[in-house]
């Protein structure tokens, strides 16, 4: 199928939106994001629960349009879950296919074995306390590769020792970045970064950039 047979394709948008990117190794970037509506988990530190539901249907070609009038290189294309919508592939193909470095993130718990090769999927491992440990797939793991990364949430103590035992038994860091990110409110982010200095972990702290300049605001 051509891009040009593609533009037809129909997606639910939570919001389209132009920003610095507040996560991963693109933190920083100025960056459009597109938000796509729905997804299957229900992590207790959500802090995009609006995206569950609602949203607007527009076609491939009108996001693909949006995205152009906003003039910039980097796209993120993230959720909810944008996996959970069929046409989310048929987007970053297309994202691609237009000349933009295209970032996924996704949560993890769908297959990501047919996302375009050209995205940097930035892919989630659920901890415990997220209430959604179950949900990861771990057959996603096989799949990354350096122009991939993997962030991990915690909220605990606990959820530190998991992740640090998940990024050992499947020897993460040799295959992508790893992100550890601290629950905002639950986590001294400086006790993580001490817990990961301790252990000499090879992942890299971080903190949520866009809260820090926005608190929780929509479109940011």
């Amino acid at each position: 199928m051509t891009q040009q047979d593609t533009r037809g394709t129909k997606l639910r948008v939570s919001e389209i939106f132009s920003s610095v990117q507040g996560e991963s190794t693109r933190v920083g970037l100025p960056t459009v994001f597109v938000r796509l509506t729905g997804c299957p988990l229900r992590c207790v530190w959500c802090d995009t629960e609006y995206a569950f539901q609602g949203g607007e249907t527009r076609s491939l070609g009108a996001i693909l349009d949006d995205v152009a009038a906003r003039r910039l290189h980097h796209v993120c294309v993230t959720g909810g879950e944008p996996l959970a919508q069929k046409g989310c592939l048929a987007l970053l193909t297309a994202l691609c296919d237009a000349g933009y470095s295209v970032s996924l993130e996704t949560s993890g718990a769908l297959d990501i074995a047919a996302v375009d090769p050209r995205v940097s999927c930035i892919m989630d491992l659920k901890a415990p306390g997220s209430g959604e440990v179950a949900k990861n797939r771990w057959e996603n793991l096989a799949q990354l590769d350096a122009n991939d990364e993997v962030k991990i949430v915690l909220a605990d103590r606990a959820d530190y020792e998991w992740a640090r035992e998940r990024v050992a038994e499947h020897r993460l860091a040799e295959r992508c970045t790893v992100l550890f990110s601290p629950v905002q409110g639950r986590l001294d982010p400086a006790q993580l970064a001490e817990w990961i200095m301790e252990d000499r972990l090879p992942v890299r702290f971080q903190l949520q950039l866009h809260k820090i300049l926005w608190s929780d605001a929509r479109g940011r």
